[in-house]
């Protein structure tokens, strides 16, 4: 027998690995001496369900899901993960993906911590993906979650599941909404407008641009107020491209988007977005 301390994190680890149960996964640590891999060969060797070790195999495709409350006060998207766009594609993962957001709306979930949580039907989501990773023999798992709520959330898939937008307005516009999560979904803006672009961000492009200015022979000698001033009309250009209100709108690159929000109704306007894609 082991004498290592067996912790419920290693315990965890190994579930997440295999697939097994948690008491397999007890035994076969305490069996090995907290040795993983000999652990897992304990387990098939006893003839445990157990999936392959997948920790070196990446999860790239996979199901995206948006959806949003009856009330449209708030949206959830996720990932489902997998290895293979052949699982990502079949009907019983997607269904799989689907009864995850319908359990994440149903219960109201502001986490995916607190999504592992929720039980369907007596098990909880976590033990599921478990279950469901051992019985295809893929690393899955959802792997990205995020919330939005606001006046209006309008949510949108794009592309056969493979990105998810959701989109929180002030006001209730729902196809101007569609056409926004589209606008995001294919642009995949860095925010709302330039004020709400992060600091970070924005320090990072500043220092891009004004490097680029610096190392062009056109500019060697050029005085600093100089180079400052076009940096700042660069980064001006990077704000046009790159924050939702301010990029050409797709369905008519004669108007931004934010033009084509107030054409719909002068008052209505997007409070916050979120985007998740596979990869």
């Amino acid at each position: 027998m082991s004498g290592v301390a067996i912790t419920a994190a290693d315990i965890n680890k190994l579930r997440q690995m295999t697939g097994a149960g948690m008491m397999d996964c007890r035994k076969a640590l305490t069996e090995t001496n907290g040795d993983f891999e000999a652990a897992i060969d304990w387990l098939r060797k006893k003839g445990a369900k157990v999936a392959a070790l997948r920790g070196d195999r990446e999860a790239k495709e996979g199901v995206v899901l948006a959806k949003t409350t009856a009330d449209n006060k708030t949206g959830i998207t996720l990932c489902v993960s997998c290895e293979t766009d052949f699982v990502g594609k079949n009907a019983d993962f997607v269904a799989f993906a689907q009864s995850i957001i319908d359990a994440a709306i149903a219960n109201n979930v502001k986490s995916l911590d607190e999504l592992n949580g929720v039980s369907i039907n007596g098990a909880k989501v976590a033990d599921l993906v478990n279950d469901k990773l051992a019985s295809i023999g893929e690393k899955i798992g959802i792997t990205k979650f995020e919330r939005v709520d606001a006046d209006f959330v309008a949510s949108y898939i794009h592309g056969a599941n493979r990105i998810g937008v959701l989109v929180g307005m002030n006001k209730a516009a729902a196809e101007a909404g569609k056409d926004v999560a589209m606008q995001i979904a294919a642009m995949n803006p860095v925010a709302v407008d330039a004020s709400s672009v992060p600091a970070a961000t924005v320090e990072r492009e500043r220092a891009i641009v004004t490097e680029q200015i610096k190392t062009d022979p056109k500019m060697a000698g050029k005085p600093e107020e100089m180079i400052n001033k076009i940096a700042e009309g660069k980064l001006n250009a990077f704000f046009k491209e790159s924050t939702l209100l301010n990029q050409a709108f797709v369905k008519d690159n004669s108007k931004t988007v934010g033009d084509y929000l107030k054409s719909v109704d002068g008052g209505v306007t997007v409070t916050e977005f979120k985007r998740v894609a596979l990869g």
